[in-house]
């Protein structure tokens, strides 16, 4: 029996998700980076597979352009696990958050041009490209990343 679910992130277990972010994005983040992902509280979740750290999600709330739109800073899976259901459920999850939230605008993130898996997997879920970000990373290639975005009808 598969058992796919998703846990908080704690001082504790900060460290699965650095390592599973080293693994799985060619960019790397800083220590402010896994100090704010503490306070991000249900917008930064691990995916567990089989009770093993297989992936995680951290998003924070954009207040720019004076819109309220959820960012995704990362959403990732190692390989292995990809097409159990690991990144749909991580998705899912912001989604939902953002449907009870009922206040964001859109939700948006940034890939890599050349990453065609990540872009066909948020296109099922309603997610378009708006944007090219010329020059968007530093030190990989390619260098440019697609804004993928998804609008939410106001209630």
């Amino acid at each position: 029996m598969l058992s796919i679910e998703l846990g908080d992130i704690t001082v504790h277990n900060i460290k699965q998700l650095k390592k599973i972010n080293q693994v799985v994005f060619p960019v790397s983040y800083n220590d402010k980076f896994y100090k704010d992902v503490l306070e991000l509280g249900p917008l930064a979740k691990l995916a567990y597979f089989n009770d093993i750290v297989v992936g995680g999600v951290c998003c924070r709330i954009d207040l720019t352009e004076n819109k309220r739109r959820l960012y995704i800073m990362t959403l990732g899976c190692l390989s292995a696990y990809r097409k159990y259901g690991v990144g749909k459920l991580m998705l899912n999850h912001v989604l939902d958050y953002c449907e009870k939230d009922g206040n964001f605008e859109s939700v948006y993130l940034h890939v890599q041009v050349n990453n065609d898996g990540a872009i066909d997997f948020y296109k099922k879920f309603g997610f378009e490209i708006v944007e090219k970000k010329e020059q968007y990373y530093k030190r990989i290639e390619p260098a440019d990343a697609y804004v993928l975005k998804k609008s939410f009808d106001k209630k």
